[in-house]
């Protein structure tokens, strides 16, 4: 550098202070949130307010032509054999074909929970068998998964064929309470 630069340099930085240093470290952010951090903030929130407790993590994997079959203890074999026989009105029916995992969840959740509401009890899921999904037979596995993680239902098979075969399932939910006691008292008055 030239004397000349040099002169040049302290003519320019007369005047300036020093910047005053602190000894210790400022811990305070002042940070405004990101759209994308406000939208992941909102997401959290709401995912910890959903009561949907189905998991997306880790299905028992099954593949697409598997015979799916679930019953809960106390489930009379009589009703599991009327049920796996098809021999049940079916009361609603919900349709996962062309649903992702997520929406699956979704779906799935509200139609149980709906019917139960509603007092319907047998039921058909077609689920599809995922043979063109890596891996094979994901809702499908899911499905078998998420039914049975719920309390209301009481049994599932895998439909006959004129129902969709391995496609689909049969579905039995618990009665209502109101529905217990009818039945209560429907058995009380033949036995008086």
């Amino acid at each position: 550098m030239s004397y000349d630069d040099q002169d040049l340099f302290l003519q320019e930085m007369e005047g300036v202070a020093p910047l005053k240093s602190s000894t210790k470290a400022n811990l305070k952010k002042h940070q405004t949130a990101t759209p994308g951090q406000a939208l992941r903030r909102k997401a959290a929130q709401a995912e910890l307010n959903d009561p949907n407790f189905l998991s997306l993590d880790n299905p028992k994997r099954v593949q697409p032509y598997d015979h799916l079959e679930y019953k809960r203890s106390g489930v009379q074999e009589g009703v599991f054999k009327k049920m796996r026989l098809g021999k049940y009105d079916i009361e609603a029916r919900l349709d996962l074909h062309n649903h992702t995992a997520a929406e699956a969840r979704k779906a799935v959740f509200d139609f149980i929970n709906d019917c139960q509401q509603h007092e319907l009890r047998s039921l058909i899921i077609n689920h599809g068998r995922g043979l063109n999904t890596n891996p094979p037979a994901i809702i499908k596995s899911y499905v078998n998964t998420w039914l049975r993680e719920m309390d209301q239902v009481l049994c599932f098979h895998t439909a006959l064929k004129f129902h969709g075969g391995s496609a689909a399932l049969y579905v039995v939910l618990r009665k209502s309470e109101r529905k217990k006691l009818e039945n209560r008292e429907h058995h009380s008055k033949r036995t008086a």
